[in-house]
C-alpha cells in the first residue's frame, strides 16, 4: 500500500512541474522532470519511508543517518542546486574546498516550479503562492552556503514574484523572457 501511496504522490508532483514547465516554454524538461524517483534505487527507498506529508528522504535520513535515495537523485537531476557544488579552483575562497557553480537560469526555474510543485502536495487545499517562499526561507541560511550568488538572486526572484504577485504573473515573467533563452533579469 506504501509504494502505491508513493507512486501516485511522485506522479502527481511530477505532474505539477510538468504543468508549470509547459506553461512557461520548457518542455523537454517539463517530461524528463525526475524520473529517477522511478527508478529502484530511489522509488524502493521512497516507498519504505513513505508519510505522505514530507519527503522520505527525510525520513530515511533520520533512520540511517543519510539519504541513498537523495545522494542518487541530487546527482541525476540538474535542478537541484546541489547538482552544482564542485571543487573550487581557488581554496583560498573556500573554507571547504567546495564551492557552488552557477546554475543555468532552465534549471532555475524548473527549480522554481520544483518548489511550487512540492508546497502544493505536501500543503494540500492549504497552499498558497507564498508557500514556496516560507519554505525557502526556513532552510535559506544553510542553502546559503551552497548556492551561488547567480542562482540564489534569480531563484529568489521568482520566489518574491510568486509571494507577492501570484503564479499567473511569475509564469508570464518567464515566459517573456523566453526569447532571451529564460534569462532571469535582477
Amino acid at each position: 500500500m506504501q509504494a502505491w501511496k508513493h507512486f501516485k504522490t511522485i506522479t502527481y508532483h511530477k505532474y505539477l512541474v510538468m504543468k508549470g514547465c509547459f506553461a512557461v516554454g520548457l518542455y523537454r524538461q517539463g517530461l524528463t522532470h525526475d524520473l529517477s524517483k522511478y527508478t529502484p534505487s530511489e522509488f524502493l527507498v521512497g516507498a519504505r519511508y513513505y508519510q505522505g506529508n514530507r519527503s522520505p528522504n527525510n525520513a530515511e535520513r533520520e533512520a540511517i543517518g543519510y539519504s541513498s535515495a537523495w545522494l542518487h537523485h541530487k546527482g541525476r537531476n540538474k535542478h537541484h542546486y546541489e547538482y552544482w557544488i564542485d571543487y573550487c579552483a581557488d581554496e583560498a575562497k573556500s573554507q571547504s574546498g567546495m564551492s557552488p557553480a552557477p546554475m543555468p537560469d532552465r534549471y532555475i526555474i524548473e527549480m522554481f516550479m520544483d518548489r511550487i510543485a512540492a508546497s502544493k502536495v505536501y500543503n494540500g487545499a492549504a497552499y498558497t503562492d507564498k508557500d514556496s517562499l516560507a519554505y525557502y526561507e526556513r532552510g535559506a541560511e544553510k542553502m546559503r552556503l551552497f548556492l551561488h550568488p547567480y542562482t540564489r538572486a534569480r531563484l529568489e526572484k521568482l520566489l518574491h514574484l510568486l509571494a507577492d504577485e501570484g503564479e499567473a504573473e511569475a509564469f508570464s515573467y518567464i515566459r517573456s523572457r523566453k526569447k532571451k533563452r529564460y534569462h532571469i533579469d535582477l
